[in-house]
């Protein structure tokens, strides 16, 4: 057999194995969600029954210990607080991006780029230390207590802006160039054709970018539990304490027994809910940019 023979040959089971071995891998990530799913409805179910779905959507007051399992006061600080951090790290995120792309030098844009790798990649953990130790004193000489919802929203934006930053970056970057070239010769002004043209054809990826973000916001415990004040109440000002779904299942699950845990699989199923559509709504912008 010719040696370009058996080349392709070998190629033709290495290229069969992969593709094997591609498939194994995603039928195992699927599997897993849906084992995850799966179990938190099985741990849901004995609360769900002997407490009610209206009681946990609709009760203001969680208490296990008093028979309250009420879960608006964490759907209401977990929307909050992420509602804060996007609306924060949003503007600075794509602003930044736009400035590296049409206004920074090269050089500049690089180190920028580093120094977003750089953030993104510090564990939570430090942001959460950081915002215990600097940001917490801080803002009480503002308002007693420091921690609580201004807190939680300033430490997770600044946690969700490498994101939200590196994506706008890709998303500016995949737009053609000659585009704004265009815009800027028939006289438009650099901002108004960025603002019009640039950013318009970027917008899937923009909008993917914050849903990205408000994915990881939804989901980050350990830097919103350490900030946050933890106290289950609806919040009557940005200085407030507040106790999200995530800091909810971490604070109590070691000692919950009996309903009381189950209740806390309910939170956990609550969470799954929204990062489902979350995924849900960023497959629809790709399907509508592949379009």
């Amino acid at each position: 057999m010719p040696i370009w023979s058996r080349v392709n040959t070998s190629s033709d089971r290495l290229s069969r194995s992969l593709t094997v071995a591609t498939g194994l891998a995603a039928a195992a990530s699927a599997a897993t969600v849906v084992a995850i799913l799966v179990m938190l409805v099985l741990e849901a179910v004995p609360a769900l029954k002997e407490i009610g779905v209206r009681r946990f959507f609709l009760d203001t007051t969680w208490g296990p210990s008093d028979g309250h399992y009420g879960l608006i006061p964490m759907i209401v600080g977990s929307f909050l607080v992420v509602a804060g951090s996007v609306a924060l790290a949003t503007p600075c995120g794509i602003l930044s991006a736009l400035f590296v792309n049409f206004y920074a030098p090269p050089r500049v844009g690089s180190l920028y780029r580093l120094v977003m790798e750089v953030l993104g990649s510090i564990p939570s953990v430090v942001f959460g230390f950081w915002g215990l130790t600097v940001l917490v004193p801080l803002l009480r000489r503002v308002h007693s207590p420091g921690s609580g919802l201004a807190a939680g929203s300033l430490v997770l934006a600044l946690m969700i802006l490498p994101t939200v930053a590196s994506l706008s970056d890709a998303s500016l970057r995949a737009v053609p160039r000659d585009w704004y070239r265009a815009a800027t010769a028939l006289g438009l002004p650099r901002w108004t054709a960025l603002w019009r043209v640039v950013v318009p054809a970027a917008r899937s990826g923009l909008m993917a970018g914050v849903l990205l973000q408000i994915g990881r916001a939804v989901g980050e415990t350990m830097a919103v539990l350490m900030v946050c004040g933890n106290i289950p109440q609806l919040p009557a000002g940005p200085f407030e304490s507040i106790r999200t779904l995530t800091a909810n299942i971490a604070l109590e699950m070691p000692y919950a027994l009996g309903v009381h845990r189950s209740a806390l699989y309910v939170s956990g199923l609550t969470l799954f809910g929204v990062i489902a559509v979350l995924v849900a709504l960023i497959q629809r912008l790709d399907r509508a940019k592949v379009g």
